[in-house]
């Protein structure tokens, strides 16, 4: 898993109070998910924009409004919730004195996390002398950061949040991401499902939804699950009901979908409650397997608004073209 973060938040690693070893980050994190679903509470579907809370939306980098991915989207989705925070936008603390404030005093900051690998110099020198790969070291590391709620004095236009879509709004967009997937998208009967082995999904139609917005939402979620197809990004999809693959995938299309909802301005929700039972099951047996599902629910997810931007790009260019041409011909 790869966290994708700004380099002045790498450059925090070395200041953070949080460099617990790697066991710990893993269990800590994953013991509080499982109590949010020991409780009831999902973490990817929460009342969003309710009580004066945060509109729906990923957290995000207030400085370079860079998207927070994988894991860290549920840690910093908690944290904004618990508080009651009106923004999704967090600094790192050098962050908050370069954009002209700082954190307030006492504010307590949220740990966040960055997975990667590297290539340690006596294994490169070993592979360059006997052939091969060179073997990398993953490695888990934690930083700081704090809401912008927290700070003060920050210069204008640094705390705002993206603007959501009216609900007007939100119906061409979906309708646009599922089109730009490329993916066979078929309406009809009375379930919604992914079929791996033909390739193709199936939604019944939008008026059986008895909220509109809801058809999106499933949708979005199988599409999610199509994503792990050989051709695209290659999950194991072909798992038994029940088993624990299954739930796996389950949980992965549960985010996926949640973090598609967020980045379209969509409130997510859940559709597969009575699964909690055997996510909580995989989570207990392995620390590490959130991390995993939330880092593929964060690759589906973009995958699918990768698709979306190229389409609106070539359109874009398309619009621009008929219009030189047809100023040429006048």
């Amino acid at each position: 898993m790869r966290q994708k973060v700004k380099n002045s938040d790498r450059a925090s690693h070395r200041q953070s109070r949080g460099d617990e070893p790697r066991a710990s980050l893993y269990d800590s994190v994953t013991n509080r998910i499982i109590a949010e679903l020991e409780a009831g509470r999902l973490p990817w579907v929460q009342p969003w924009g309710r009580g004066g809370g945060a509109s729906a939306a990923l957290p995000h980098n207030a400085h370079s409004g860079r998207a927070y991915s994988g894991i860290n989207i549920l840690i910093l989705w908690g944290a904004v919730i618990e508080a009651g925070w009106p923004s999704q936008g967090w600094l790192t603390f050098r962050q908050a004195l370069e954009a002209g404030g700082n954190v307030r005093k006492g504010e307590r900051g949220t740990t966040v996390v960055y997975a990667d690998r590297f290539i340690p110099k006596g294994e490169a020198d070993r592979a360059a002398r006997e052939g091969g790969d060179a073997r990398a070291v993953a490695f888990l590391k934690s930083f700081t950061v704090f809401n912008v709620a927290q700070c003060e004095g920050l210069r204008e236009g640094i705390a705002s949040d993206p603007a959501p879509l009216f609900e007007r709004e939100i119906v061409p967009v979906a309708e646009a991401v599922i089109a730009a997937s490329g993916i066979d998208f078929r309406i009809g009967g009375d379930r919604a499902f992914y079929v791996p082995v033909h390739d193709y999904v199936q939604v019944p139609p939008q008026p059986a939804f008895f909220d509109q917005v809801n058809y999106y939402r499933t949708a979005l979620h199988e599409l999610t699950h199509a994503t792990g197809h050989a051709s695209r990004l290659d999950r194991k999809l072909l798992n038994s009901f029940g088993s624990k693959d299954y739930a796996r995938e389950e949980l992965v299309a549960e985010m996926g979908s949640a973090f598609l909802c967020a980045a379209l301005g969509i409130e997510p929700s859940v559709r597969h409650a009575d699964y909690v039972g055997s996510w909580l099951e995989v989570l207990r047996e392995d620390n590490r397997a959130i991390f995993r599902a939330a880092s593929l629910a964060s690759k589906a997810a973009d995958w699918l608004l990768a698709r979306h931007a190229e389409a609106a790009i070539g359109e874009q260019l398309s619009r621009q073209r008929a219009s030189e041409t047809l100023a040429h011909q006048g």
